[in-house]
């Protein structure tokens, strides 16, 4: 069995981020759940509440021989928008933030450098705000958060915000997909 690395990335509501990531090949696990704040084992209400400073976060397991660090982050800098500090579309709130939660030195280092290769680029109109921030702690999300969008698909938020940003993931990496993961 390869070795695994884990990344933990906020880009809005996790729910959006767990479905793109759970369907990438060399992705192994993906969990919902918040980091970056000060409270001890939050609840969602309690990071909805905006005092307790936690991102709602997805932490991806992954392969590193199957993909790499930095086409995680690309794929991260796609499905969000990195230029809006606490928020993303209607969601508002700093638990909605751009966030990279780095696991080493390396991860931090990659991270500065897909950053400033999107910059260079040019692909936004605002600067990246995305907080790149040591990696601390993670509280899993409740159990009803896990997996959400494959069990509430037509929940009304999963229809008009997940399913979209999903169908642009698949669009655009069709390639990168898991073998069974457009079917059903």
């Amino acid at each position: 069995m390869n070795p695994t690395e884990v990344v933990t990335l906020g880009g809005g509501c996790f729910w959006c981020l767990e479905a793109v990531y759970d369907e990438l090949q060399g992705v192994t696990n993906v969990v919902s759940g918040y980091s970056g704040g000060h409270l001890a084992n939050p609840t969602y209400e309690q990071v909805c509440e905006k005092n307790t400073g936690h991102a709602e976060v997805v932490q991806v397991r992954f392969d590193p021989s199957l993909i790499s660090l930095k086409d995680v982050l690309r794929i991260f800098f796609t499905i969000h928008d990195p230029t809006t500090p606490g928020r993303q579309g209607n969601d508002v709130g700093p638990q909605y933030r751009s966030a990279i939660f780095y696991h080493s030195p390396q991860q931090k280092a990659v991270a500065e450098e897909v950053m400033a290769e999107l910059e260079a680029a040019k692909i936004w109109d605002n600067p990246i705000v995305t907080e790149l921030t040591a990696f601390d702690k993670f509280y899993p999300a409740e159990d009803y958060h896990q997996n959400y969008f494959k069990k509430n698909p037509f929940q009304p938020y999963c229809a008009f915000v997940v399913a979209p940003k999903v169908a642009k993931f698949r669009k655009q990496y069709f390639d990168r997909l898991k073998k069974n993961a457009v079917q059903g």
